[in-house]
């Protein structure tokens, strides 16, 4: 096997020396090596000529054109065997079909789509007419915008490529959302579990309302590359089980009130996302089709849309 192998390299140097040639002639020529599969085939190709090696049965097959090349490796003598052989159409289409296939599986391999990882921006809500300003019979659902934190980790991913820069993904993660009131209340459930205000008897210094949910994406990405980097566009649908909810309020005088309720909060929800970046670092945005609290649970009557923004820093 050690005699095939040396002439191997020097047969692949001399079909790489005739890629190049052809390469400078017309571009669509290339020389390049695949493992073929896990029994140690491996396929030197240049331009249209092949270097088959089989290590489980000790041959090298060279085909070039319409001719074959086949050398044994010989246990009895000191020179391997060598035969020629005129090649079929019908196995010529059947070489190139396989090595077409491969090249396909091995760019699907190759694709990473950009969701592992941990994701910080802020959230709120909007209305049914997609409106970011509270109506006044619901002021207290107001929000300190730039105190309510929205926090993900993103801790399993899952790349299906369709090419080697497209393809879906999926995973699992966790998305904390704080809502951080503006005024000097909080909420709670009322009469058949209505949301309504909870008005403490003193000043507060902070009060939020938040959720913990488990999500699943599905998501088309796109990678657009660009010297040695890659942009990514991506689009898709996110849906969420809650696992916990609780509202806090602290006083001028740092005394805690806490409370662990469902808060008549939908159990599912389901939501549009989109995200574009560079690398590993993204910007997402996602919009919740399901309200956030129950149909007729809804403080004012009054639906509730659950959006967040902010930035993604991911591990592919």
């Amino acid at each position: 096997m050690k005699r095939i192998g040396t002439l191997v390299l020097f047969i692949s140097l001399i079909i790489s020396g005739f890629g190049q040639k052809a390469s400078a002639e017309k571009n669509d020529k290339s020389t390049r090596t695949d493992r073929a599969d896990s029994n140690d085939v491996v396929r030197v190709i240049a331009g249209n000529n092949r270097v088959i090696i089989e290590s489980d049965t000790g041959t090298v097959r060279i085909l070039t054109g319409n001719r074959e090349i086949i050398i044994l490796d010989s246990t009895g003598s000191r020179l391997p065997k060598i035969e020629t052989r005129k090649r079929e159409d019908e196995e010529i289409e059947k070489y190139e079909y396989e090595d077409s296939r491969e090249e396909k599986e091995n760019r699907r391999r190759h694709f990473k789509g950009h969701w592992a990882g941990a994701e910080a921006g802020f959230n709120s809500y909007l209305t049914s007419g997609y409106s970011n300003s509270i109506p006044e019979e619901i002021d207290y659902m107001s929000l300190h915008t730039g105190k309510s934190i929205n926090f993900n980790i993103n801790f399993s991913q899952l790349s299906i490529g369709l090419t080697r820069h497209t393809g879906f993904v999926t995973g699992l993660g966790f998305t904390w959302n704080n809502y951080v009131f503006d005024g000097n209340n909080n909420i709670q459930k009322g009469v058949n579990g209505v949301i309504e205000i909870l008005n403490p008897p003193d000043l507060l210094k902070k009060s939020k309302f938040t959720t913990l949910y488990l999500h699943v994406p599905l998501i088309l990405e796109f990678q657009i590359p660009t010297d040695h980097q890659r942009l990514n566009l991506a689009v898709g649908a996110i849906g969420a089980v809650k696992l916990h909810s609780h509202s806090k309020m602290v006083f001028d005088n740092n005394d805690k009130v806490k409370s662990n309720d469902d808060f008549s909060l939908n159990m599912l929800r389901l939501g549009t996302t989109a995200r574009i970046g560079y690398e590993n670092l993204s910007i997402y945005g996602t919009y919740y089709l399901t309200p956030l609290f129950k149909s007729g649970k809804e403080p004012g009557g009054i639906d509730l849309f659950p959006c967040e923004i902010g930035l993604a820093f991911n591990i592919n």
